[in-house]
């Protein structure tokens, strides 16, 4: 009986919060079901935990469950997913209790979830999936993991080997999870036209095997790319099971076992997330590249994660980055180094406010290699954020920007953002900055288009 009052007062929950705003609600009536029954997620019926999926790591793991939820969807698979991004155990309770009946009966083809890496062991204790993906482990989140060492501890306490892996075949430490499983299917990216070199000052990573340095060929995305450890012979494989290949930024297409795809978003990183997601529908779920392929036409993801906005004459491209890890952050520097037009690059980094204390740590912009940026035809920097603006600006000048290039602005208004667009003779600015910032910016140009 238990099960069952936390079930219903979620449902009711869920509906009450619905009526007032359909954008929220997507923690709260499972995190409330917990606490009346903290095995409330084991005690679900009819999940087939062969047909379960997790997708984890530091980066992708949203976009990647969207566009698994996606393909599926449209080959005709009926799914439970939460797409909404709420990936703590109290968001999947939310959905089990929405998707459910009354008596907690659930109905899909297929369960694919995004998981929290470092919250994964409490969801699997009570949802154990046999299958899970994972996109990568970099440096993230400092604050509540402290380095990448300590979530992959987390993971491997509950991999088992009667699990199946689908690991990115160039990243060292998600690719290691191999050791410890039956089987594992191995995804990558072909090298391309925007895969880059560092220069050996910047920091590598120690092999999971050996501890000892890991060498990198060349790089895909941030600390990502075929990789040998020369101490073990720990490597990436030659040819992984799925790998996206013959990319084509100017057609904006891609192939997979020779069908050719079209690319919803030709960012590098990107990459990564259609070939795990081509890997799991084909492996879990049967589903074709050609059947794929199809999918991909119409797929646009989730959360705002690139977005461009017309101001003015002026083409304003937006890219969302994680605040606390480099990966995203260099790979957004490497496409903007790689548009040959003149631009403005506007970095508006922010105090991470994810729970007290707040901090301001720009450690991220010190990993990353802004040289290909500044090398690129750059007009002028804005630098902006109320907390971050100099930190920012110290960067840029470390990397030899000269002083009279950079603006700095000790706040987030929108206003005087767009003051110091309309400064510049370019047409083509990079905005770099949290999404809340970048929402303001988009309703300011639609409330002056109705001026």
């Amino acid at each position: 009986m238990k099960f069952y009052f936390a079930l219903w007062y979620a449902k009711i929950l869920s509906w009450v919060i619905n009526r007032v705003s359909k954008d929220r609600g997507t923690n709260l009536p499972g995190e409330k079901a917990l606490k009346i029954d903290p095995g409330f997620v084991r005690n679900f019926k009819n999940i087939d935990y062969d047909k379960v999926i997790f997708i984890t790591g530091t980066n992708g793991k949203s976009t990647t469950t969207n566009l698994v939820a996606h393909i599926l969807t449209e080959n005709g698979k009926k799914i439970i997913s939460n797409i909404e991004g709420a990936n703590l155990l109290g968001g999947i309770a939310t959905i089990l209790a929405k998707e459910s009946t009354f008596t907690g009966k659930l109905k899909a083809d297929y369960f694919v979830f995004e998981t929290d890496e470092r919250y994964l062991p409490l969801i699997y204790a009570q949802l154990p999936a046999k299958n899970m993906l994972i996109t990568n482990l970099q440096k993230d989140q400092v604050q509540r993991n402290g380095d990448p060492d300590f979530i992959y501890r987390k993971l491997a306490s509950f991999i088992n080997s009667e699990m199946i892996l689908y690991l990115n075949n160039e990243e060292p430490r998600s690719k290691s999870f191999e050791w410890m499983d039956e089987r594992s299917v191995y995804y990558g990216v072909e090298k391309h036209q925007e895969s880059f070199i560092k220069g050996s000052d910047y920091p590598t990573l120690a092999c999971p095997k050996c501890h000892h340095d890991i060498q990198f060929d060349y790089y895909n995305t941030d600390n990502v790319g075929p990789f040998l450890c020369k101490t073990c012979g720990y490597a990436s494989m030659k040819n992984p099971d799925y790998e996206i290949t013959d990319i084509n930024f100017k057609d904006k297409t891609f192939k997979l076992k020779d069908v050719v795809f079209n690319m919803p978003y030709d960012l590098p990183f990107m990459f990564y997330n259609y070939a795990g997601a081509l890997a799991i529908c084909e492996e879990l779920c049967d589903i074709s590249p050609t059947a794929a392929a199809q999918s991909f036409k119409n797929f646009k993801n989730i959360g705002g994660r690139f977005e461009v906005l017309k101001y003015k004459e002026k083409t304003i491209k937006y890219t969302r980055i994680k605040q606390e890890n480099p990966d995203t952050l260099q790979s957004a520097i490497n496409v903007i180094a790689f548009d040959p037009k003149e631009k403005m690059v506007a970095f508006g980094l922010n105090v991470v406010e994810d729970f007290t204390p707040h901090y301001a740590n720009t450690f991220y912009a010190f990993d990353c290699d802004f040289k290909p940026l500044v090398d690129s035809k750059v007009e002028s920097y804005l630098c902006f954020s109320e907390h971050a603006s100099y930190d920012t600006a110290n960067r840029l000048i470390y990397e030899g920007v000269k002083k009279e290039s950079i603006t700095i602005m000790d706040s987030d208004d929108v206003t005087k953002i767009f003051e110091e667009i309309d400064k510049v003779k370019s047409d083509n600015i990079y905005i770099i900055t949290k999404l809340a910032t970048f929402e303001k910016m988009q309703k300011f140009i639609e409330e002056g288009k109705k001026q």
